[in-house]
């Protein structure tokens, strides 16, 4: 399946009348933003307009230098991975570090410090934008790029579209940073961005999906290995998603305000329709194929048993896509829809454990390496955790337990024991995997960082999860409680100071695990630039130039 750089064929070099073709939309796209800009009717709009003028400024420029230098990156198209790879390491700290001053806000209220910008209202969808779309995003963006090539054989399909996939995307993730510190947004569930902001991703996604796809149909290989499989359910649902859940009419072109397109009960429906399916999709289909193709390569064991990455992967993408409505137990949808979103939600128990033994057993044979690969182990927790979460999940759906966790940080420990155990903890295998292949060093820089990252990470998790439970217990547990007379017996402020230690302790947890991205942030610094740690295990460590 694997062929020398050397051996895979050259793609055509881009025609000229192509890149002026492009080049021309990129200007007249520079000139219209300009005009709106000049005549915005919001600060927001006004901002963001420059800041597209800019965008598509540059573009012109490199299109017109790229055309000019006419020069082709032989073999596999790696430049853009490793932009990409180096894009979620930076996301990821920035994520992380917005993530600990919400934590500390929401334990110490003085830390909001008065101020409009980085109150907690606005930090909070950063950090979830940062986290999902900017790390996740770029991990997921890169590792496929990755993979498709190698799996398939052949080089990314459209020449310098990947570039626009990814420096469209980076701009996507600004625009949306920028405007939630400046109070824009929709109001929608990991779908802020209003609706100018959601046409530049709609491009952006349809280019990602042209070059995927395109180089899946043009593969010199005749089978199509799974994990691209679960990559192309990532990029065409999401791509479904994205559309129909932000369909919305601007208030003007002039402005950054829009009117949603559903309204009620449709609205609430289609929202978490979205919203679960965000997570079905993007947080786990997704980076199931990272697992797919990273673990067994890491290990050097093929998949335990491809039947049954099949059956997972159908009956996952089909069962996840109805189990949305669980977020709206108790509401105005009907008690249909509640029900049959929660049937769904438990049946997905099975498909996904079928991947999480899928995942832990292509180690046999291999179980050695727990022990001496940190990268190995860091990977295989990440299935630990999406077992854990895949089963806490379904339970969380059915009515009786739902009622007593919704609204509550049981839900928020749920999420992050899924957000970081599972995709952080595999982005980070795979992040690790990838620096060294792409930048052909020998090795990471230092082993004892990984096993640093590691432990710092999991305490972390096992310190945010076993405090947030607890708490959310006490919350709904106190919620529900009525004296002799039918009043509620504890009012909401002293459910709030219940939960101020846990609060810290989330903190504490949150703490450590974005310590642990720094630890490797230099790790992946000092692997790039050709740093090798030499008797790292030995008695003392030296630092010489990798060859």
């Amino acid at each position: 399946m694997m062929q020398k750089l050397d051996q895979v064929p050259m793609g055509k070099p881009s025609r000229n009348v192509l890149a002026m073709f492009v080049g021309l939309l990129f200007l007249l796209g520079a000139i219209g933003s300009l005009h709106v800009a000049a005549n915005a009717y919001d600060t927001i709009m006004g901002f963001h307009a420059s800041l597209f003028t800019g965008f598509f400024l540059l573009a012109v420029i490199w299109i017109a230098k790229a055309a000019q230098d006419g020069a082709t990156e032989r073999g596999y198209m790696d430049k853009v991975i490793k932009y990409g790879t180096v894009a979620s390491v930076f996301w990821g700290v920035v994520g992380f570090i917005v993530g600990l001053v919400i934590a500390l806000q929401l334990a110490f209220p003085m830390l909001n410090f008065d101020t409009s910008f980085i109150n907690f209202g606005r930090l909070r969808p950063l950090h979830t934008s940062a986290v999902i779309f900017a790390f996740g995003g770029n991990i997921l963006i890169a590792s496929s790029l990755y993979v498709v090539q190698r799996t398939c054989n052949a080089r990314l399909f459209g020449g310098n579209l990947a570039w626009l996939v990814f420096w469209g995307y980076q701009f996507f993730i600004v625009l949306a940073a920028t405007a939630y510190l400046m109070g824009g947004t929709q109001g929608k569930e990991y779908a802020e961005p209003e609706w100018y902001i959601d046409i530049w991703l709609t491009i952006v996604w349809v280019a990602y999906l042209v070059v995927f796809l395109g180089t899946l149909i043009k593969r010199k290989e005749p089978h199509i290995y799974v994990a691209n499989w679960f990559y192309l359910a990532f990029i065409v649902t999401i791509a479904m998603l994205h559309l129909i859940n932000n369909l919305a009419v601007p208030v003007s072109i002039y402005s950054s305000h829009s009117v949603m397109y559903f309204s009620g009960v449709q609205d609430a429906l289609i929202q978490w329709w979205y919203g679960h399916n965000a997570v079905g999709f993007f947080l786990t289909a997704g980076f199931l194929g990272i697992m797919y193709y990273f673990v067994p390569k890491r290990v050097e064991r093929p998949v335990y048993s491809y039947r049954l990455s099949i059956v997972h992967f159908w009956s996952l993408i089909f069962l996840y896509i109805w189990a949305g409505p669980h977020h709206l137990h108790y509401t105005a949808l009907p008690d249909w829809a509640q029900t049959l979103g929660m049937a769904f939600s438990v049946m997905l128990w099975m498909p996904s454990w079928g991947g999480m033994i899928n995942g832990l057993m292509t180690l046999s044979g291999a179980w050695d390496k727990l022990r001496t690969d940190p990268v190995v182990r860091m990977l295989v927790v990440s299935i630990a955790f999406y077992g854990m979460s895949t089963f806490e999940g379904p339970v969380m759906s059915i009515k009786a337990v739902n009622s007593l966790s919704h609204y509550t940080d049981w839900t928020i420990g749920h999420v992050h024991s899924g957000a970081l155990g599972w995709v952080g903890m595999v982005s980070f295998g795979a992040i690790y995997c990838l620096v060294p292949w792409l930048w052909g060093r020998k090795r990471l820089y230092s082993d004892k960082l990984v096993e640093w990252h590691f432990w710092l990470a999991t305490i972390g998790i096992v310190f945010y999860i076993a405090a947030m439970w607890p708490a959310g217990i006490y919350q709904g547990l106190m919620w529900r409680a009525y004296d002799a007379l039918g009043f509620l017996e504890y009012s909401f402020v002293e459910s709030v100071a219940m939960a101020h230690p846990y609060f810290m302790i989330r903190a504490l947890g949150g703490g450590l695990f974005m310590l642990g991205s720094l630890v490797m942030a230099y790790n992946v610094y000092r692997t790039i630039r050709g740093d090798e740690r030499i008797g790292e295990y030995g008695d003392d460590a030296q630092t010489v130039a990798a060859e």
